[in-house]
């Protein structure tokens, strides 16, 4: 993730946008205002990942909406909800839906930078992971149906000559498969291999089942 800390602010008062805004951007972070839900929406998919401050009552579409239609960026637009005083209803209601934390408004200033700086620290662990887990995913597209066979055969501990008895293949095949499976994914070793299969999901610990067929 980049040094840049960005919070995106969501809220139909311009007042609460612009004050939130500037204390914020004085306390380091880079500070995005939309004054509606469905305009955060429409703009979501090309936002970086970052920490979303969201009030809950506004017009046309309130915060509890705009978390049900975020879907799976919460794990990358973790969401911090601003309620009104005593409205902690809602608040679990928006914890339910998906929400990371809540204030009330008008918020402690150093409990907000507290929350963020807790949430923001995570969000690093989970980009790092999600970028991982996208590089293995595509890499693991490069590969063949049989080559893929091979992998998880290999995840399973089976041996080459048991992997080819199993795939219906002469063992010469299998070693070509195997050769040709690790160059594709670029890697040097099986460990490699294994690591990358196990990040997308691609092998499980069960490993290769011995129903497949030529």
């Amino acid at each position: 993730m980049t040094v840049t800390k960005h919070v995106y602010i969501v809220d139909d008062d311009s007042m609460v946008c612009t004050s939130t805004a500037y204390f914020l951007t004085s306390s380091g972070y880079a500070a995005h205002t939309w004054c509606g839900g469905q305009a955060f929406l429409d703009d979501m998919p090309g936002l970086s990942p970052g920490c979303v401050l969201l009030d809950v009552r506004m017009p046309e579409i309130d915060g509890l909406q705009v978390i049900a239609r975020m879907h799976g960026r919460l794990a990358q637009l973790p969401v911090i909800v601003m309620t009104g005083h005593g409205n902690i209803a809602t608040a679990v209601r928006a914890m339910k839906l998906g929400a990371s934390d809540f204030h009330e408004k008008p918020f402690d200033e150093a409990a907000l930078l507290e929350s963020l700086e807790r949430l923001f620290a995570t969000l690093d662990k989970q980009v790092e992971a999600d970028d991982l887990y996208s590089d293995a995913q595509q890499r693991l597209k490069l590969l063949t149906k049989r080559e893929s066979d091979v992998l998880n055969g290999l995840a399973a501990g089976l041996a080459n000559k048991v992997l080819a008895y199993r795939l219906g293949l002469s063992v010469r095949t299998v070693e070509m498969h195997r050769a040709n499976m690790m160059t594709r994914l670029g890697v040097r070793s099986l460990p490699e291999a294994l690591r990358l299969g196990y990040l997308a999901g691609a092998v499980s610990v069960d490993g290769f089942d011995g129903t497949d067929t030529p």
